[in-house]
């Protein structure tokens, strides 16, 4: 089965420029979803807050959840993203959640992948994939949080990799597809998981699709513990990747330079999920779908992309208009190395 997942999402690449859902995040903040919901009846009496723990609504508000991974394929979307951006124990410590970790990420590619069965059954044509959402943690192994103790780390790698396995783990026995080590600031973390990753597929002699989604913070060009695209590319470009791209920090304009330099020195496919621009003085983002769109145009007018969608400020009516756009264009080829 593996087998024919794999060849499945290499066929599909081949033939168009696939679609990434949203945010998840921003269609979450429609709900309105008060400490009560968040707790449901489950959780009603746990001792730490959890107003905040998006993951988390994943076992307490499951319909929620299905319901927004419905309107992104709605919206063309061919791959949504499980709700466990932050679903390792270290994330998880801050709300004493770590228990949860296995059912968190194990619900939530269940919820994601009953959907994507949905929409394939009724568009054979056009496949849906699930892609187990695996975010960058809230420590960084590579810098000090403390200016005064330069040497000083808040994790080593070798605790990100066991709280990475925990999570992919999970995320394969609910079913995804791909995994998505997204969000990258800091590329020892990526190794991390892309380390726990190889010791699961070995294990269970799997040949699961891995895309690597790094995140250029600022107009110097690097990642926060200072990568250039190139450098960042280097050094996960041993693991033999579905796609390498970019996502978060920047708007698809602000992206667009880097996604060129990444499209130009890779042979594996491309991925961009940008924000709806830059953050306004409030941290909201304002680009609409069709100026968004706009600026993702440039990406398919110049084959710099094979897997395209949002970040942050994103919502089903971006992902429509990318996706309408799409159609009219062919996705990247690759470079043969």
């Amino acid at each position: 089965r593996t087998q024919f997942r794999m060849s499945n999402i290499y066929n599909e690449l081949q033939k168009r420029i696939l679609i990434l859902d949203g945010a998840m995040g921003t269609m979450l903040q429609d709900y309105n979803f008060s400490e009560e919901d968040y707790r449901g009846t489950r959780f009603k009496d746990y001792p730490t807050s959890l107003k905040g723990n998006n993951d988390l609504l994943s076992l307490t508000q499951p319909d929620a959840i299905a319901d927004i991974h419905r309107k992104y394929f709605e919206a063309g979307a061919d791959i949504v993203e499980t709700n466990t951006f932050s679903g390792t124990s270290i994330a998880m410590a801050d709300y004493n959640m770590e228990d949860l970790v296995y059912e968190l990420n194990f619900e939530s590619a269940k919820i994601a992948k009953h959907i994507a069965g949905e929409f394939t059954k009724s568009e054979p044509h056009k496949p849906r994939f699930v892609a187990g959402s695996i975010g960058p943690t809230n420590k960084t192994a590579s810098l000090s949080p403390d200016v005064n103790r330069p040497e000083f780390r808040a994790i080593t790698f070798d605790e990100l990799r066991l709280s990475y396995k925990l999570q992919i783990e999970a995320l394969m026995d609910g079913g995804v597809d791909l995994l998505l080590v997204e969000t990258i600031f800091d590329t020892l973390n990526a190794k991390a998981a892309l380390f726990a990753i190889e010791e699961v597929k070995e294990a269970r002699n799997s040949n699961i699709p891995i895309m690597v989604s790094g995140t250029i913070t600022d107009a110097s060009g690097r990642t926060l513990s200072g990568q250039t695209v190139e450098a960042f590319l280097t050094s996960i470009s041993h693991i033999p990747l579905l796609s390498v791209g970019f996502n978060c920090a920047l708007g698809a304009e602000q992206l667009k330079p880097y996604l060129q330099r990444l499209s130009n020195e890779t042979a594996f496919y491309t991925s961009a999920h940008p924000n709806a621009g830059l953050p306004n003085a409030f941290g909201e983002y304002d680009e609409t779908p069709e100026e968004m769109t706009a600026f993702i145009e440039a990406y398919f007018n110049d084959n710099l992309i094979n897997v395209i969608g949002g970040c942050c400020g994103t919502n089903p009516a971006h992902i429509k208009a990318i996706y309408k756009a799409s159609q009219n264009h062919k996705p990247r080829q690759l470079k043969h190395t």
